[in-house]
């Protein structure tokens, strides 16, 4: 198993009353709120950290968001860059531009390329779709919004793997006469991850061979997505996937005893239960959301149980992760570990937490580690992952990659 490094840089400096008040502290918090000098500290920290990752072998992630306290990344292929050159080992992956909210697919692979050819061939590309605060904040629409992801993707892989000459797309959403970027990336392809859990696009996810990745989706919601990915190739008579196009998210702190984990892990949790505060018209009210079949569960005060077990799994890996519901507002540490949404402890007991969550889900190759949020400080950043590079890696690297779907 691999590991990969992530912070989305929030900024948790806004005074709580404030924040309190707010119907939503994602695309509608005015940036008066954010002090520029704060804000500097907080990426030369960040990217310091990123650094630390690149001696201790741990691979890194840049995400990105728009609008809100929960992420200051707004512009991905900006922080690619920077990790390309300051890195020197690590596999960098995008997780990632926001496609389905940039009008050119074309410019975003020249941005990968470009990031791609600084790195010497390190880059890896992860597609995630867009939330529903981007989508409300950029002016585009949600009801084609995964038509466009698609699309999107199918042009930017064009892009990056045409070599003789200029060629023209005809798309549903895109149109572009002449193709033709320069430079081509350091790789003939960089590897292609997508973050998603929802059973049509975990389809579309294995048929296409990508990295499959779940965000803090727990044990049921990530196992049902992983499911509906393997059935997919299978009817589709592709070869098994292995472990290693698996992934999961999760945050992770680490200590010297438990309850200096578990403090860690309470810091962390300020991603849940501050920086995702979202008024309805960002998620579950906005159009081309959910689709009609879950309205029963979604939008009553009281959602309906399923009828039967077939239901209940469509259910599972159509549920947004917990993050994102307002009812898991206050979250404590214990029920963040039970909902296998955080893994926390000692280097011993963070350990079991994330072999006892693979063996469960069918395995996975890829731990995506959220190491840094909230009040957490860049100090005690530093050792958590120390001690996990030190005392937890190793035995992950000793996970040996299997045929998904089984437990070693």
């Amino acid at each position: 198993m691999e590991a990969w490094y992530q912070c989305e840089i929030p900024y948790p400096y806004v005074d709580q009353k404030v924040l309190d008040a707010a119907p939503s502290v994602r695309a509608s918090l005015p940036n008066r709120y954010c002090d520029p000098k704060i804000a500097a500290d907080l990426f030369e920290e960040c990217i310091d950290e990123f650094l630390l990752c690149d001696d201790l072998g741990i691979n890194v992630i840049g995400i990105e968001h728009h609008g809100g306290i929960n992420s200051m990344l707004a512009s991905n292929p900006m922080l690619m860059s920077i990790l390309a050159r300051q890195t020197k080992k690590v596999r960098i992956l995008s997780l990632g531009t926001l496609i389905t909210l940039r009008p050119d697919p074309v410019r975003v692979a020249e941005e990968y390329a470009t990031a791609d050819i600084i790195s010497r061939g390190r880059l890896e590309i992860g597609f995630v779709k867009s939330g529903g605060s981007e989508i409300a904040s950029s002016n585009v629409s949600a009801i084609d919004n995964g038509e466009r992801y698609w699309e999107a993707i199918d042009l930017i892989t064009k892009a990056l793997t045409s070599h003789d000459g200029p060629f023209s797309w005809e798309g549903r959403h895109f149109t572009h006469r002449h193709v033709n970027i320069w430079p081509r990336p350091y790789q003939q392809l960089p590897r292609m991850w997508s973050a998603t859990g929802d059973a049509s696009t975990s389809r579309d996810v294995g048929r296409r061979g990508m990295v499959h990745t779940l965000v803090l989706r727990g044990p049921e919601g990530t196992k049902a997505a992983y499911a509906a990915n393997i059935k997919a190739r299978a009817e589709a008579g592709l070869p098994p996937s292995t472990t290693d196009l698996f992934s999961y998210a999760a945050l992770v702190g680490v200590g010297e005893t438990e309850e200096e984990g578990m403090r860690i892990g309470e810091k962390l949790l300020w991603f849940l239960n501050t920086s995702l505060k979202s008024a309805p018209q960002f998620g579950k009210f906005l159009p081309g959301g959910p689709p009609p079949w879950a309205a029963p569960s979604i939008y009553r005060t009281k959602p309906r149980a399923p009828k039967n077990a077939e239901e209940a799994a469509k259910m599972a890996a159509l549920k947004p992760s917990v993050a994102t519901q307002g009812g898991m507002m206050g979250t404590t540490p214990e029920m963040a570990k039970q909902q296998g949404i955080l893994f926390a402890g000692t280097p011993d007991s963070v350990y079991k937490q994330i072999k006892d969550f693979h063996d469960y889900v069918g395995g996975f190759g890829h731990l995506m580690m959220i190491g840094r949020s909230g009040p957490m400080t860049h100090a005690e950043t530093e050792k958590s992952v120390n001690l996990f590079a030190r005392e937890v890696l190793p035995r992950l690297k000793e996970i040996k990659t299997v045929q998904a779907g089984f437990n070693q």
